[in-house]
């Protein structure tokens, strides 16, 4: 089923990722790390569809996407649809399906994102703030650099009481307080004791099928690894 939904606000939260809040439609509900299909309701646009996660807890009023915009001087390859994102404005309507999605929480363990695969995670790690469950949880975060974390600051704010929990690693830029490098091998390695644990993976394609096979190498079951198939 489709749903044409309002924008009601648009916050920026790093220099190409923006937070899209909408109206969400009677008895409309998802579960954390749920996506659902998208598109801009304008003729050019209906039917060029795209996943993305919902960022906000099932309770909220509104819905909320955290999107970033892929220019296509950059990303050729790409469809142009979320460069169109960027330029719309408060009243222009998106078209929405009904959720679906793999990624969804079984149990304490290891998050670890690249870059917009930050996403899934969000309402997920959300939802266990509200319910105090972050502990026993970590998250490792990688991005090009500082200016491409996204909601850094929320982030800290999550792990708060455990902020050795908490890993950022820039693979383009070394800065104090941040790890450096890629997530790989030899970084899990370093940073996790034990591997029979729930690992939730989620970024650009090669680096998660790389840690899929990484971490079952490591000693994790496949059906402990939770990731969008």
């Amino acid at each position: 089923m489709s749903y044409t939904v309002k924008i009601v606000k648009i916050e920026p939260i790093t220099h190409n990722v923006r937070r899209y809040t909408l109206e969400k439609p009677e008895n409309y509900s998802f579960i954390p790390g749920q996506a659902t299909d998208v598109s801009i309701n304008m003729e050019e646009w209906k039917e060029d569809k795209h996943p993305f996660t919902f960022t906000c807890l099932n309770s909220s009023p509104t819905l909320e996407f955290t999107i970033k915009s892929y220019f296509l001087k950059d990303f050729p390859n790409h469809s142009g649809m979320t460069e169109k994102l960027f330029t719309l404005n408060v009243g222009d309507e998106l078209i929405l399906d009904d959720p679906w999605g793999t990624i969804n929480y079984k149990g304490k363990g290891i998050f670890i994102a690249g870059g917009a695969g930050i996403t899934p995670f969000i309402a997920i790690l959300r939802d266990l703030q509200s319910r105090n469950e972050i502990s026993g949880n970590r998250l490792f975060f990688s991005n090009k650099t500082e200016k491409d974390i996204i909601i850094k600051d929320e982030l800290i704010d999550i792990f708060k009481d455990n902020p050795k929990d908490l890993l950022f690693t820039l693979t383009q830029e070394e800065k104090e307080g941040y790890e450096h490098g890629r997530i790989n091998r030899e970084f899990l390695e370093r940073e996790i004791s034990d591997f029979k644990t729930n690992f939730y993976i989620c970024g650009p394609s090669q680096m998660k099928h790389e840690l899929i096979e990484t971490v079952k190498g490591l000693g994790a079951s496949v059906d402990s690894i939770v990731f969008e198939q």
